[in-house]
């Protein structure tokens, strides 16, 4: 943009002003001339002077362009009144109907197409039949029909400058839209990334955490009558408090910005880890069936971990709620395109965490579910006992979104 432009656009009144007075030189120029005073129809100039009120009606016409953003009607009735009082009166006539087409642009640009029309023809009839049916000159002469021309062009010139313009606001606004859309979508996913990352630590640290207290409290109570099972005890806290560090550490390694060092690259766990998974919780007093077939067979990355997670968070809340005398068992079974996942135990369901409180573990279970397109349920079992029942597809939905590594919060 240009300085003038710049200029332009931050003091209108004083560009309509300058406007007005070089319509108004314009006209007192063209007045001196006659457009048909040679003898081979060229123009001559100085054959002639404008009248009076010739002149005073041009300053009329000049002065009220000065208005013509503020009020583009009145202007152009203003305008095309005096251009009326110059067409009936003038002889010779003073070309005052250039402050009208000016006016009537003014109109057209800043108004709409029906609204331009109906002006802009209005306009044509009434000035262009006073200056045929008015003064001597024949109604085909090249004045009459100059004033004709002159209005139909303002007219279309201004519909064509109001219709670039309104195209260029809709591509500006069509951008800023979708950089908004991006920026919005940007803050969305990383909304979704930190609730994934604060997931997953609450994955890692309930698991662990409540192995490491259920040993620590076996420790403790033994730790006088059979120092042997303390110390196995002991070595069970250090290794559940040695894979929640490890895991911690690849958690809080997604973090990490570009130059930072390496993160870790240890693949997100699966249903091939089952075992070690069972075992951690037999080893800290919780009896644990398995049935698991074709647990790994075509399972996508997403789904492979959703199950572990789920019988992760299932077996911890098992060891958090149902009691010291509890039994789990854990299923997994491959039913046509799904997987179903099954966690029962025989603790007292009363204590477990309802799936509608305000705990996270159960609702992190349904939206990690949910985002691969699958379902969950969850609740007390007749009889006593609690049961978590997860259907998930063999293959994720496209529309899964992410369903990676989030971990349920509980």
């Amino acid at each position: 943009m240009t300085p003038f432009v710049r200029w332009a656009r931050t003091h209108p009144r004083a560009m309509d002003a300058a406007l007005a007075a070089a319509v108004l030189l314009c006209m007192i120029a063209a007045s001196f001339a006659d457009p048909n005073g040679g003898r081979d129809g060229t123009p001559t100039w100085g054959t002639r002077s404008p009248q009076v009120l010739s002149v005073v009606l041009m300053v009329l016409g000049a002065a009220a362009l000065v208005l013509r953003r503020r009020a583009p009607m009145a202007v152009l009735a203003a305008t095309s009144v005096v251009t009326l009082a110059e067409l009936v009166t003038g002889d010779p006539r003073a070309p005052v109907a250039m402050c009208a087409v000016v006016a009537l642009y003014t109109v057209a640009a800043t108004t709409d197409r029906p609204t331009t029309w109906r002006v802009g023809l209005a306009t044509m009839a009434v000035l262009s039949g006073a200056a045929m049916l008015a003064g001597p000159l024949p109604w085909y002469s090249q004045e009459n029909l100059g004033v004709f021309a002159w209005t139909g062009m303002a007219a279309a010139a201004g519909d064509a400058v109001r219709s670039r313009r309104a195209f260029v606001d809709a591509i500006r606004e069509r951008a800023e839209r979708a950089e908004r859309t991006r920026e919005e979508e940007a803050r969305r996913r990383v909304a979704e990334e930190r609730l994934r990352i604060a997931r997953d630590l609450h994955d890692v640290v309930a698991h662990h955490i409540a192995l490491v207290n259920v040993q620590a409290g076996v420790a403790s109570h033994v730790m006088d009558k059979r120092p042997d099972q303390a110390k196995e005890a002991l070595s069970h806290v250090r290794e559940a408090s040695r894979s929640a560090l490890n895991e911690l550490r690849a958690t809080v390694g997604l973090l990490r910005q570009s130059g930072d060092p390496e993160a870790p690259t240890e693949p997100a766990p699966g249903l091939d880890r089952l075992e070690d998974l069972v075992g951690t919780f037999r080893n800290a007093g919780l009896p644990v069936e398995v049935a698991c077939a074709d647990r790994a067979t075509g399972l996508q990355a997403a789904v492979d971990l959703a199950a572990y997670r789920i019988i992760q968070e299932a077996l911890t809340n098992v060891q958090k709620h149902a009691g010291a005398e509890a039994k789990a068992e854990v299923s997994v079974l491959r039913v046509g395109p799904n997987i179903e996942v099954t966690i029962l135990d025989n603790g007292p369901g009363t204590e477990q965490p309802s799936p509608d409180s305000g705990g996270h573990g159960l609702l992190g279970m349904r939206e990690r579910v949910a985002a691969i397109g699958g379902s969950c349920s969850a609740g007390p079992r007749y009889g006593g006992g609690f049961r978590v029942h997860a259907i998930l597809p063999v293959q994720a939905h496209a529309t899964a979104g992410l369903a990676t590594d989030t971990g349920d919060a509980g």
